[in-house]
């Protein structure tokens, strides 16, 4: 174990303060798990934000029963599905359903693979000269979202407001205040105080706002939203499977021959692509417990998890869950791996779907607090694919052009996209997996030598610096100079 964690992965932190952990872990992994629902399914026929709570926390809870409770990792809504939802939401609930059980089933039998082969190939293609920057990459390509949300420009540069930029600043300055200066308690929960002081500025100006005759630039807390409380109807999720049990029942079915080939074809290369962040965010928390997760429990436990528990949270909750970056950094950032932590998250995140008024306060809160958060919270998932490579030999130039093939194309946005003609729906590799399989093809082509052997230079007249790294000279070189 890491023996810079406060609680390790076994530990139980006590019941009231592990209350207050868990709330912690919700609001790392609120704004991403209710966001996909939105983009997918504005109007909330199919998909909605309560549904995608309970889902995530259902897929959790899979997830850590397969894992026997050793792999301290939230699974919440994937982004990455996001297309293949939308092919998916046009055939119905059903067509949702689907298409998550066709992600899950590609899980599944890589774990079956990997049950029969081993996971040690996966460390030689993926090294650390790899997985480090593609780790690293995960963080920086938040990083835009991040800023939108500071500046209030999520929705359109229309909105730009120097007054969400002060209270983004403010919540990430507290949460750095209480997590670097607090006492041992304060230190274990810099994000719930952060949040509150954030949220808490917010509606000031919010107040403010209106006894000046309603200044629309001070409205950072939209409070009409708490105007649907009054329809009960808003206090029921939206949940799956009773969905495609209606639509059966009432004949309305969506799905035909044509629709299943559709939904296959969106879900399944997609499953592929995120397989790959799989193994990067299981090799950036074993990289902060001091356990090797790939191992103990082993890759084959954890895709199983995350595969049946994306079927599983689909069920509840319509979108494909993944493992949570956020979780990981406020795990990093905390030093609490507790897997009892995580565990009671899931319960929070059932429980609390069902709770409309607590609901509709965590909606409530400010996209700029978000965002002062993620500075954090993304900002440790990058650092932290930094730490998992400072040891290659970066003075290399094969291991630098590695290093290039991966963070350039991913932090410039590649993407590949395939279909589109003939009414075949979007395909598209994410930045992030295109990233990673340019790095392993670089990689596979130059095979570095001695990749984590770190090597100190001494800069003497022996030795020069280049666009490479540092050089040492030959004697003839030397020689030739001194003539």
């Amino acid at each position: 174990m890491n023996k810079n964690l406060v609680y390790g992965v076994n530990q139980k932190p006590p019941f009231g303060k592990n209350l207050i952990y868990a709330f912690q872990q919700v609001l790392a992994i609120l704004a991403a798990t209710v966001l996909v629902p939105v983009l997918v399914d504005p109007s909330g026929t199919y998909l909605s934000q309560s549904a995608a709570l309970i889902g995530a926390g259902v897929g959790t809870i899979v997830y850590l029963l397969f894992t026997r409770f050793k792999s301290p990792v939230f699974l919440g809504s994937s982004f990455a599905f996001i297309s293949p939802l939308i092919a998916g939401v046009a055939f119905g609930y059903c067509g949702i359903i689907l298409g998550a059980i066709v992600a899950g089933l590609v899980y599944v039998i890589i774990a079956l693979i990997i049950m029969k082969a081993g996971s040690g190939w996966i460390n030689k293609l993926m090294p650390p000269v790899i997985i480090g920057p593609t780790v690293a990459l995960i963080g920086l390509s938040l990083s835009g979202s991040a800023m939108n949300n500071v500046m209030n420009i999520a929705g359109g540069t229309d909105g730009y407001n120097l007054l969400a930029i002060l209270v983004a600043i403010v919540t990430f300055l507290v949460t750095v205040i209480v997590s670097v200066k607090g006492n041992k308690g304060l230190r274990l929960i810099p994000f719930v105080i952060g949040v509150g002081a954030g949220y808490v500025l917010a509606i000031l100006l919010t107040v403010f706002g209106y006894t000046l005759g309603g200044v629309a630039y001070f409205n950072l807390v939209d409070f009409s939203k708490f105007s649907k409380i009054a329809d009960f109807n808003n206090w029921l999720p939206n949940i799956t499977f009773i969905g495609a049990i209606k639509e059966l029942a009432e004949g309305k079915v969506l799905l035909d021959g044509a629709g299943i080939a559709t939904v296959v074809l969106a879900f399944a290369p997609v499953a592929l692509v995120v397989f790959a962040e799989h193994v990067a965010d299981h090799k950036n928390i074993s990289s902060i417990i001091g356990t090797d997760l790939l191992k103990e429990p082993g890759l084959d436990k954890t895709l199983l998890g995350d595969g049946v528990g994306s079927m599983a949270g689909a069920f509840f909750g319509g979108c494909p869950n993944t493992t949570y970056g956020e979780s990981i950094g406020c795990v990093a950032i905390t030093g609490n791996a507790s897997v009892t932590t995580i565990f009671t998250t899931a319960i929070m995140c059932i429980v609390l779907a069902f709770i409309y008024p607590i609901m509709l306060v965590i909606e409530s809160i400010p996209g700029c607090v978000v965002g002062g958060i993620s500075i954090a919270l993304y900002g440790f998932i990058a650092v932290s694919g930094l730490r998992m490579f400072k040891n290659v030999d970066l003075d290399n130039s094969k291991n630098l052009f590695v290093v290039a093939s991966i963070l350039i194309p991913g932090v410039g946005g590649l993407v590949l996209n395939f279909g589109g003609t003939f009414g075949s729906p979007v395909i598209q590799i994410s930045s992030i997996a295109c990233a990673l399989i340019l790095g392993i093809i670089v990689n596979l082509i130059l095979k570095p030598g001695k990749a984590e052997i770190k090597k100190e230079v001494v800069y003497t007249k022996e030795t020069e610096e280049t666009m490479f790294g540092i050089q040492e000279k030959t004697d003839a070189e030397i020689a030739k100079e001194n003539k």
